[in-house]
């Protein structure tokens, strides 16, 4: 029989994360779910533990490199190995123009969008490389390909998330370690419900997206599933938007 595969995900104790989690523990893998929210967290682990998946929480800041490295090491004294990794922790910032943007909120908004998936990445590697190859996936987001005014530093860390992608997916594809990235666009998640949104901003937010609504974390959830399970091995250091027809714009 052969051995379970193992899964992190960052940011699973609510939204998007939560959903690939739960998507993940569906296809087999055991998963390690993270994120700051411990209680969120604990609720993620539950949740999979009832629909009969094998799951186990720890506590990790994506911003900090030696939580990311203990978050790694936590995966394989608890499983022995690391096959998936879902780098999908991250934050709003605060919604303002680039001249006037809060110097504290760009800093931490690059701190855990773009430096979280680098710190993530950089120990998850090395696991992967050990185990013989493995599978990341990176959260970006339709603004790692396009602007949107007041979401600068938003905006800059998605597009580094997939530039971090493509160079990372070219240095390990020999060594078996597909990296991937994906662009959701609009998604009913707590992020989204966290920006207070009036019924107009909203509006208009729904008919970015032709499909005529917002987008479903478990929507989001079968992509990667579906990346870190099953697509074809020669697709690496891809952007692959999952928008409603957003892009189409």
């Amino acid at each position: 029989m052969p051995e379970q595969r193992v899964a992190i995900v960052t940011g699973a104790g609510s939204g998007i994360g939560r959903s690939c989690a739960l998507d993940l523990a569906g296809r087999g893998f055991a998963v390690v779910v993270s994120d700051v929210d411990t209680d969120g967290g604990e609720e993620s682990v539950k949740l999979i533990e009832k629909e009969g998946g094998t799951a186990s929480f720890r506590r990790a800041d994506c911003s900090s490199p030696e939580e990311s490295e203990a978050l790694v090491s936590f995966a394989t004294d608890t499983y022995g190995r690391l096959d998936a990794a879902v780098n999908n922790a991250g934050i709003g910032g605060e919604a303002a123009t680039t001249g006037e943007y809060p110097i504290d909120s760009w800093k931490k908004v690059i701190d855990v969008n773009l430096s979280g998936v680098f710190y993530g990445m950089r120990y998850q590697i090395p696991a992967m490389i050990d185990g013989g190859g493995g599978r990341i996936v990176n959260m970006a987001s339709i603004l790692g390909s396009v602007g949107f005014a007041t979401a600068c530093a938003y905006v800059s860390a998605k597009h580094g998330v997939v530039g971090l992608t493509k160079t990372a997916a070219q240095e390990y594809a020999s060594a078996g370690i597909l990296v991937n990235a994906v662009g959701p666009g609009f998604i009913e998640t707590p992020l989204l419900e966290n920006a207070d949104l009036d019924d107009a901003t909203r509006g208009m937010l729904v008919q970015l997206h032709p499909i005529g609504r917002l987008g479903q974390p478990q929507e989001v959830a079968a992509l990667v599933g579906w990346l870190c399970d099953e697509s074809p091995d020669f697709l690496t250091g891809d952007y692959l938007p999952i928008d409603g027809g957003y892009l189409t714009r």
